[in-house]
Parts: structure tokens; C-alpha cells; sequence
């Protein structure tokens, strides 16, 4: 019991500390960029290239969002990674899907992504082609923030509270965020199954 009770203290201290206005930021970007008839690509590798594809389909289904990310389409990603390499994949998708201005990238990230270390760097190079456009960036990232806390317009660190579990909390919180924002009442559009339910 000892190890389930001090997860869940974690969890209940990372809850007081997450910067809320940072989120608060991420709503009102998301805002605009619908209102521009923008798009949301959302990015993120391991278990952030998981909960891209669930993101996507709640922001399309309940904010009526138009939302892509590329680990949806595993022919052209393992297409991309074959020809062009892992590094560039996710950039050359990005590409391809002629990313714009009023565009917004969302990173769902461990570590945000560090050049100097080789970590993650299909995210950084992503994010530098954003800011060469000036797509808005939005991210939920752990440890420092890395390269996506740098370039981003909103970013969330979920902080850490022990070193031990850095990954577990950050990867299970960018759940609870995004999920934040799809049920923010000026993002949803639709009511959701079971509180449809009466």
C-alpha cells in the first residue's frame, strides 16, 4: 500500500502545483485558431504518439476541431521513416500537410525534445519548421520542458515531485489536460455519450 499511497500523494501535490494559466493560454489559442478555420496537429512519440490519437479524436469529435497527427497513418509514417529517416519524419508530414500560420501544433512530450542530446529530435525539428512559419505551439511536457517550453506559445510542465516517476506522472497528466480542454466550455461543442445520458 505504501508505493499506491504515495503515487496518489504525487499526483494530488503535481495537481496543486500545474501552472493553470499556461492552460489557461492553451484555450484561448485553441479558440482563435478554430475561429480561423485552423487546424490541430498534435505530436508526440511512445506513449504521447498514444494519446495523440485518442486527443485527436476527442478534439474532433467533441470540439469539432479539425485535428491530425501522424502516428494515425502508419503506411506514410513508416514510409517517411524508411526513406527520410526518423529525425525528419515527422517535419516532412508536417510539410505535406502544407502546415500554416493559422495552424496550431500540440506536443505531448516526456522530455519537450533536446538536440544537443539526440532526444526526441523529430519533435524539435518539427517545432523549428512551426516557428519558421509561425505556427502557434502548444505543449504538455515534463522534467525542464525541454525545446518545447523554449518555442511554445503555452506549455504545461507537469512538475516533478520524484525523480522516480517523472515519466508515469507527465504521461498521465497530459490525459487530464487534454481532457481539460476538450470538456472547456469554450471548446466543446458537443455533449459527451454518458453526460447525454440522463
Amino acid at each position: 500500500m505504501n508505493y499506491i499511497e504515495q503515487y496518489f500523494k504525487e499526483a494530488r501535490d503535481i495537481i496543486d502545483k500545474i501552472d493553470a494559466h499556461q492552460i489557461r493560454k492553451m484555450v484561448d489559442i485553441l479558440v482563435s485558431v478554430k475561429a480561423s478555420k485552423g487546424r490541430l496537429f498534435i505530436l508526440g512519440v511512445g506513449g504521447g504518439a498514444g494519446h495523440a490519437s485518442h486527443a485527436v479524436n476527442d478534439f474532433r469529435k467533441i470540439c469539432e476541431f479539425e485535428a491530425y497527427t501522424p502516428t494515425d497513418n502508419v503506411s506514410e509514417l513508416t514510409a517517411r521513416i524508411n526513406d527520410d529517416g526518423w529525425d525528419t519524419a515527422y517535419v516532412n508530414w508536417l510539410k505535406g500537410s502544407n502546415l500554416v500560420k493559422d495552424d496550431v501544433i500540440l506536443v505531448f512530450s516526456v522530455g519537450g525534445g533536446n538536440l544537443e542530446k539526440g532526444i526526441s529530435v523529430n519533435i524539435v525539428n518539427s517545432l523549428q519548421y512551426a516557428k519558421q512559419i509561425g505556427t502557434k505551439i502548444c505543449g504538455v511536457v515534463g522534467r525542464d520542458g525541454g525545446y518545447t517550453s523554449k518555442v511554445a506559445d503555452a506549455c504545461v510542465i507537469i512538475p516533478i515531485i520524484n525523480n522516480d516517476t517523472i515519466t508515469p506522472h507527465t504521461e498521465g497528466f497530459q490525459a487530464v489536460v487534454w481532457h481539460l480542454l476538450v470538456s472547456h466550455p469554450e471548446l466543446q461543442k458537443y455533449e459527451m455519450k454518458w453526460e447525454s445520458t440522463k
